[in-house]
């Protein structure tokens, strides 16, 4: 049994900081294994002592990133392979996937590859399926529980809102779930002990003729700006029921709360009519959205319509609608777009007839992510779509990042806006943990990007007669279902017009003491990492950085420390209400008001005050 692990060395969020040129401080920043990486290494090398075999762990990187690979062999690992080179600068998550995968192959062959579900700092998601499809193996993303037995391997995987058992024969490809196991955690003077003949590394010549990093990246990193969310900061003062009646008339004020006190829809109206501002376009200086479509990939001289896709999840129309939304906002900033909608389910035509798409793509008998991959990529390379948008799903991500290793296409992961400008999309990204967006553009013909739900407002209804296509796929079958089944709504936080989230410092047993709050006011119930990593919460129910972004009309904070990779996910949210104890908690500053005092005092009065027929006078 050969067990390969992939890491990652990121910087420290807590560290990140921007300099009075609004630029991000490079030096100096605290650097350490990436969080889900080390649940990877941990299982790694469980599995390599369990069944007699050997851990080697890979990271690609600068020099300095010997020092993941040091805490993993310090660990338990057999050894660690650095992947260093001026060369590979600049590299891209495809430029990255083929990188490890020539690693892998050199080092190789493994019968399981470990990885990190998500990369704290840049969360696309997209560097496991690709190396997957690279070296054509099954991929099983995000898994919780993993036995192997008599060769077969057995897991249980955790999706967005569910979850599913499934099995596969090695070799096979696996992210880690955060709740997998306990992470690989080592202190500085074991990692120091390591003996060096334990490590070694290879370059790019030892990959082989390339192109690697920039010159082989489909992408490109363009303007950069601090994502800067103004707030009223009002941060109240004096005895509890004094505090809560301020806040509820400073709401009322804002209107953040209907005539009885509930919330009305969410900020940005979820069916607002679609447009070049439902796609969150700020368009070129000049004010203008783009130049038009670009020439024909045919090479006729006469322009042709350009098409815009639509990778549609099955089971998730709320999100379709989003990407639909932004896919009419693209198309009419190019001049002559037309939209089609591609999936696995019959249902998808019934959708793009409900909010106009011009075409229906039916990927039958598509049984897992790889299929839908394959289909996708050859029906792009039959129409030579413009741009290619998907959820930032798991299942997304993984259709995406495999199609496009196959098309070698520039795919930006995890986007929040998108525009049009020079006739090319430019998507904008978190960055750097979060605290700023990138303008993120493809070099390739075919442009893909993978949208984060809940960023994007959804189309309006505008039935149209679609033409439907049905391309058969041959399910390879190579990872066969067991049981599965849904936990949760991914879109009930993308529809609510007010949520109510929670930190650690309210235990499950106490939420029911939140229900009165969550009544009068139609709220849905949220929570940070912390919560829902210990399983309090559904991991659907994640707001944060490497969780939902959401835009409800009222956002309030319990019991939440108010961390800037938990606030970054709020900040389309209209007003942020905050409850915290401690008057120096840095949610106050990321919130309109906020009451300073026992989340277990202010949560009844503020319930009662918000209720009709509460007990509280106005």
């Amino acid at each position: 049994m050969r067990v390969a692990v992939l890491v990652k060395q990121v910087p420290v969020v807590e560290t990140l900081a921007l300099g009075p040129d609004g630029r991000l401080q490079r030096e100096g920043l605290e650097l350490e294994m990436n969080a889900y990486c080390r649940r990877a290494v941990a299982r790694g090398v469980g599995l390599a002592q369990e069944h007699g075999g050997s851990c080697t762990v890979l990271t690609m990187g600068p020099p300095a990133a010997i020092e993941v690979l040091r805490e993993a062999v310090a660990w338990g690992a057999d050894d660690g392979v650095l992947i260093t080179d001026p060369a590979l600068a600049g590299s891209d998550t495809l430029a990255t996937a083929r990188a490890l995968a020539a690693a892998i192959r050199r080092t190789g062959p493994y019968d399981l590859i470990l990885t990190g579900r998500n990369s704290v700092d840049a969360d696309t998601g997209q560097v496991g399926p690709a190396v997957a499809e690279l070296l054509e193996l099954p991929f099983l993303g995000g898994v919780r529980t993993l036995e192997l037995d008599r060769g077969t391997l057995r897991a249980r995987l955790e999706h967005d809102d569910s979850w599913s058992q499934v099995e596969v024969q090695p070799p096979v490809l696996i992210s880690c779930a955060e709740r997998l196991c306990a992470p690989c955690k080592v202190p500085a003077d074991r990692r120091d002990a390591v003996p060096s003949d334990r490590l070694r590394s290879l370059t790019a010549a030892d990959l082989g003729r390339g192109p690697w990093g920039t010159a082989g990246s489909p992408t490109v990193v363009g303007a950069i700006r601090p994502i800067e969310v103004p707030r009223a900061r009002r941060q109240l003062a004096g005895p509890v029921p004094e505090q809560v009646r301020q806040a509820v008339r400073l709401l009322e004020a804002w209107g953040s709360l209907g005539p009885s006190g509930a919330a009305g829809s969410p900020a940005t109206g979820p069916d607002s009519p679609v447009g070049p501002s439902a796609a969150g376009s700020r368009g070129r200086p000049d004010g203008s959205l783009g130049s038009g479509a670009p020439a024909s990939p045919r090479g006729s001289d006469r322009a042709l319509p350009t098409l815009i896709a639509v990778l549609v999840e099955p089971g998730r129309p709320q999100l379709a609608r989003e990407l639909l939304g932004g896919a009419a906002a693209l198309a009419a900033a190019v001049g002559a777009g037309r939209i089609a909608t591609v999936g696995p389910a019959a249902a998808d035509a019934q959708l793009a007839a409900t909010y106009g798409a011009d075409e229906s793509v039916l990927l039958a008998g598509a049984a897992d992510g790889a299929d839908v991959a394959r289909g996708l990529a050859d029906w792009c390379l039959a129409r030579a779509p413009w741009a290619v948008i998907a959820p930032a799903t798991m299942w997304g991500r993984e259709v995406a990042a495999r199609a496009a290793a196959r098309l070698g296409a520039g795919l930006t992961g995890d986007a929040v806006e998108l525009e049009v400008a020079g006739g090319r999309l430019v998507a904008w990204k978190p960055a750097f943990g979060g605290r700023l967006v990138a303008a993120i553009t493809a070099t390739s013909p075919i442009q893909m990007v993978t949208v984060r739900p809940g960023t994007l407002v959804r189309a309006a209804p505008r039935p149209g007669r679609p033409r439907r296509h049905e391309i058969r796929i041959q399910p390879a079958g190579r990872v066969r279902q067991l049981d599965q089944g849904r936990d949760d709504d991914l879109d009930v936080l993308a529809t609510a017009a007010v949520v109510v989230g929670v930190g650690g410092a309210v235990p499950p047993e106490e939420h029911r003491k939140l229900q009165p709050l969550l009544d009068v006011l139609g709220a849905e119930l949220a929570g940070t990492r912390r919560v829902t990593d210990r399983g309090w919460l559904p991991r659907s129910r994640q707001i944060g950085l490497t969780g939902r972004s959401i835009r409800p009309r009222l956002y309030v904070a319990v019991g939440i420390a108010g961390k800037f990779n938990h606030m970054v996910g709020v900040r389309a949210a209209g007003r942020v209400l905050a409850i915290n104890c401690d008057p120096a908690a840095p949610v106050f500053e990321a919130a309109d008001v906020g009451i300073v005092g026992d989340w277990q005092e202010v949560v009844p009065l503020l319930a009662a005050r918000l209720d009709p027929a509460g007990a509280i006078p106005a």
